[in-house]
């Protein structure tokens, strides 16, 4: 069963940046989807960003030009880069595992632990 482990979360002032990345066991993550979703305190879970095992990428419209979303099979990881952090990015984020994302909504299968990312001065 392929697991998933977050990790980058952290305090980070506003304007700065920061790296998540999500270290997926088991060699078959190149065949799928990565995904990161983000849930902040009494709102529903999102998505952020998704890479597909072909390397095509989707962002929320909130995060475009700042955030970017990259892959690298050999290390099972997928990782996002998130630049210019503004306070309402402050939320739990999640790594997932899934299918679609391009011509199909992204369905994730399997989900990470969580990372807090609080953006405060």
């Amino acid at each position: 069963q392929v697991q998933l482990v977050e990790s980058g979360g952290g305090l980070v002032q506003p304007g700065g940046s920061l790296r998540l990345s999500c270290a997926t066991s088991g060699s078959i993550f190149k065949f799928y989807t990565g995904g990161w979703h983000r849930q902040a305190p009494g709102k529903q879970r999102e998505l952020v960003a998704v890479i597909t095992s072909g390397g095509v990428t989707n962002f929320a419209d909130s995060v475009k030009g700042r955030f970017t979303i990259s892959r690298d099979n050999a290390k099972n990881t997928v990782y996002l880069q998130m630049n210019s952090l503004k306070p309402e990015d402050t939320a739990v984020y999640y790594c997932s595992v899934g299918v679609g994302g391009t011509s199909k909504p992204y369905t994730p299968g399997r989900w990470g632990q969580g990372t807090q990312v609080t953006v405060s001065s």
